[in-house]
């Protein structure tokens, strides 16, 4: 039962964030130019994306053998989720600048203005390859997560059903504001989604090489209590080690005076 909430979670956590991002460029080319063709793209887009969530997910759960499954994507988990980990530490500690959804729908809607007008009947192909194609790319992380936590886990179910909560809760919150979800709390979501994605991967691989986890699944609690304590001293060091604005002025001052 563990396992199965912690696979609904992290695949609805990490989820979100990748719809927050893909909604911000739906929401631009709606709004800029033609929202039928626009919610066209981003609907074909979705059902690429299942399709492939459907049949990768299906593929290697039957044919590949579940240790070998499970160890190489721990591995790649661990890769993958220190990446989410890393940005996130660099912004919480002020190394790394934060995503900012208004500013990101402010470039789309320039950049789309300078497009063709939208034509007068008919399907706007620039409104529909535009969100077919920012709705794909922002959906391919999120099919890579359902499909590993599926495949890996045995939960290919529980990973759905997280990954289409999340679509229908950022969608359905999008279409009622008609505006990017600024508000979000995307780094804390994606500091979170990199502690899951580590702490499953190395449970995951170190079952794969013979480990006895103890407690069995309840060790993710602990995996994800270690990583959490390393991360959080990671941030106090970031952040100690970086020069402040406030700070670099007075060694300018000292320096001129000298």
């Amino acid at each position: 039962m563990s396992v199965v909430l912690f696979t609904v979670l992290s695949s609805f956590i990490a989820s979100a964030v990748e719809f927050v991002e893909a909604l911000t460029v739906v929401l631009a080319v709606g709004v800029t130019r033609q929202w039928r063709s626009t919610l066209a793209g981003a609907g074909a887009a979705i059902v690429v994306l299942t399709a492939l969530i459907a049949i990768l997910g299906l593929t290697i759960a039957t044919f590949v053998p579940i240790e070998l499954l499970r160890l190489v994507v721990g591995a790649v988990l661990i890769v993958f989720g220190l990446q989410w980990l890393t940005r996130a530490i660099l912004r919480a500690a002020g190394a790394r600048a934060s995503r900012d959804e208004v500013a990101n729908f402010g470039r789309e809607v320039v950049a789309l203005a300078k497009e063709p007008p939208v034509p007068a009947t008919g399907m706007d192909w620039i409104s529909f390859t535009v969100a077919f194609k920012g709705v794909l790319l922002e959906g391919l992380e999120v099919a890579f997560i359902v499909v590993t936590f599926g495949a890996a886990g045995g939960q290919l179910v529980p990973a759905i059903v997280g990954a289409g909560l999340a679509g229908i809760g950022v969608l359905g919150v999008g279409a009622a504001v008609r505006r990017p979800l600024a508000r979000l709390p995307e780094n804390q979501l994606k500091f979170g989604v990199g502690l899951m994605l580590v702490s499953f991967g190395t449970f995951w691989a170190g079952e794969a090489i013979g480990i006895a986890w103890p407690g069995s699944d309840l060790s993710i609690l602990l995996l994800l209590a270690g990583y959490l304590a390393a991360s959080l001293l990671a941030v106090r060091t970031v952040a100690a080690g970086l020069v402040r604005p406030a700070q670099l002025s007075q060694m300018q001052t000292r320096q001129e005076a000298n």
